[in-house]
């Protein structure tokens, strides 16, 4: 069924660690290799085709290979890929996000989330001149150093490095602590009075799995920070542009200090940024002693690709995003019924347009209750779905994604496909 999948698997792993260039596509026996995408659908190099709901891990919001977004690529590419000399695109973009991002007065272009969130923390450090900062267990910032830690036992631990090559030293500043307990966060802080830099959190948790903020919580989180002088990032790289316009901000009525944005905001090439007050932002180089700079950064193709994405986020305005929550609650409210029908132990999480199964029968509001989940029954359950001609992130630890682009038919298909797959598995 997919023969030649598996050919350029076994080639890949010759020549890449794992045969991927990311963990998160290697899925057992082996990925399957994509030759093109449109709309809603992959299509892999045995001819298969798939009803995405990966969308590259949430940047197409328009779907594979939006004709505008192309048509702009295509313009620009005509003109020149960089340049190394600013653009008046850079400023038109910048203007963008700022008008929807209040809490952004200024902001500065990279090319990915994992930069935005490293610089957005060395910026933190910088202004507070403090050196710890606060993350949350299953709340995915990068892989750069400083946040690639997980926590130990118990409501409070200094972080110990999650990966091999990370000093210890490196991450001792970084304290991780559960999401959704606000006494936890409140206690580390009254510990460290005028130490703490930064607060960085997911305010709605993308990568342990779709865990939902407690009704209060980011509020309570706002009020406590702004207290001790500690400067709040709401790492927006996933649910920016994808709750709304003004991103989980502005659903949630939250003013961050400092905000990351990527993904959606590159259109589905690789763009991302960081921004916050004025008074924050007017310490980078080349106004004040923070560094960053990067070569690619604000390169024209990304911009134009982002800022096209961005414009036909807006032109649809709110029809556009009820249209997606409205497709999302149809496989939610699909998915659901099959659970209970069948009486499998299983959560459905969602928001606007994003949901994740969790193969448990526990409520899914933390780190520590997903990782309780079966993984090995949602691994059985993804392959399932591929036979089915669909395809989810293939990992219990993902969030699922929609687009302007998954029709009726597709969601039919999808529920039709994943009545197969728990029958299969139950």
């Amino acid at each position: 069924m997919r023969k030649n999948s598996k050919k350029l698997y076994e080639k890949a792993k010759n020549l890449m660690p794992g045969g991927v260039n990311s963990p998160v596509r290697a899925f057992s026996p082996f990925p399957f290799f994509t030759l093109k995408a449109e709309g809603s659908k992959l299509y892999d190099v045995d001819n298969n085709y798939y009803i995405d709901y990966c969308l590259a891990y949430g940047p197409l919001i328009l779907g594979h290979a939006n004709q505008r977004v192309m048509e702009s690529i295509q313009n620009q590419l005509s003109k020149g890929v960089i340049y190394g000399t600013p653009t008046e695109l850079e400023i038109t973009i910048a203007e963008t996000i700022s008008r929807l991002y209040k809490s952004m007065d200024k902001l500065r272009l990279v090319n990915s989330g994992t930069e935005a969130t490293m610089h957005a923390i060395r910026v933190a450090r910088g202004f507070t001149k403090r050196d710890k900062i606060i993350k949350f267990e299953g709340c995915y910032h990068g892989a750069h150093d400083y946040v690639l830690v997980k926590a130990g036992s118990g409501a409070t631990t200094f972080g110990a490095p999650n990966s091999l090559g990370i000093p210890a030293d490196t991450t001792k500043n970084t304290i991780v602590l559960p999401y959704n307990d606000i006494e936890s966060l409140s206690g580390e802080i009254n510990k460290n009075k005028g130490k703490i830099a930064a607060v960085i959190i997911e305010p709605v948790i993308g990568n342990a799995g779709l865990i939902l903020p407690e009704s209060g919580y980011l509020q309570e989180v706002r009020k406590i920070t702004e207290e001790d002088g500690i400067l709040l990032i709401f790492d927006e790289v996933i649910t920016g542009f994808r709750l709304g316009l003004g991103g989980a901000q502005k659903t949630f009525g939250i003013s961050p200090d400092l905000t990351t944005l990527g993904k959606i905001m590159g259109g589905g090439l690789p763009l991302a940024c960081y921004g916050g007050r004025k008074e924050i932002m007017d310490n980078i180089s080349p106004l004040g002693k923070i560094y960053q700079a990067s070569t690619l950064s604000g390169n024209p193709i990304s911009v134009t690709a982002g800022l096209t994405t961005i414009k036909i986020l807006i032109q649809g305005g709110d029809s556009l995003y009820k249209r997606l929550r409205e497709q999302c609650l149809k496989i939610v409210k699909g998915l659901k019924n099959l659970i209970e029908d069948k009486k499998i132990s299983a959560q459905v999480n969602s928001i606007a347009s994003m949901y994740q199964i969790f193969m448990t029968d526990k409520i899914v509001d933390n780190y520590e209750s997903a990782q309780l989940c079966d993984r090995d029954k949602f691994g059985a359950y993804q392959l399932e779905l591929l036979n089915n001609n669909i395809f989810i992130p293939p990992s219990q630890f993902e969030t699922c994604f929609l687009s302007i682009a998954h029709s009726d038919d597709d969601i039919q298909s999808t529920i039709e496909a994943m009545d197969v797959a728990l029958n299969k598995i139950s």
